[in-house]
């Protein structure tokens, strides 16, 4: 691809470098923007600034946040003692959209991959584990993905706290197996959520 202007090559290469875009689609854009007024380019790129520079993690799941703590953790009309295992801000956003989950949220941040060189350590696993230690929790919904990655951290999860008195289940297999939960349409992934089941069941599935 040949630019005419090596400020406009410039800026392709670098949008083209976000996820799911290449070359042309980020000509396509790049030039969207040069046809908008100036503010409208400022706007863009000052809320990117923002949210790459200010922008939290909730101390308490790990969700993102603009405060130290998430609305969702702030929210006294949730359960505290039903959390949900999520891998990122995705699936928060995901099971939220159904309004049939009233509990608190636990956000790994990841799955378990060998082939990736993430374990355990590189995930936000300790903090659940202690949560369910200091008796915070009474029962742990695993939402992870039906991928191997997905069943590998579960399995690993629960072998953590298998000792402690807690309920765990997992979301009914409404969803495709290998499917990501952010693909899921709102309905199914609802009816996973109520129908869950005790996740020594899902174990021998």
């Amino acid at each position: 691809m040949d630019f005419s202007s090596k400020l406009l090559e410039n800026a392709v290469n670098e949008v083209s470098r976000l996820p799911g875009i290449g070359k042309r689609t980020a000509l396509r854009l790049v030039l969207h923007l040069l046809k908008q007024p100036k503010d409208h380019t400022k706007f863009l790129s000052e809320a990117l600034l923002h949210v790459r520079n200010d922008v939290k993690t909730c101390e308490k799941c790990h969700n993102i946040s603009d405060t130290v703590l998430c609305n969702i953790c702030q929210n006294t009309k949730r359960n505290p003692e039903i959390v949900c295992v999520v891998e990122d801000i995705r699936d928060v956003m995901a099971i939220e959209s159904t309004s049939q989950f009233n509990g608190l949220y636990h956000v790994l941040g990841g799955k378990i991959s060998p082939i990736e060189g993430i374990g355990p350590q590189n995930l936000q696993i300790e903090s659940l584990v202690s949560k369910v230690e200091k008796g915070e929790v009474k029962e742990l919904i695993f939402a992870l993905s039906s991928t191997m990655e997905g069943d590998t951290t579960n399995f690993y999860i629960f072998k953590q706290i298998e000792k402690f008195d807690i309920t765990t289940s997992t979301i009914a297999r409404g969803i495709s197996v290998g499917d990501e939960l952010e693909y899921a349409d709102e309905v199914t992934l609802g009816r996973s959520i109520v129908n869950r089941i005790p996740f020594s069941q899902s174990l021998k599935a």
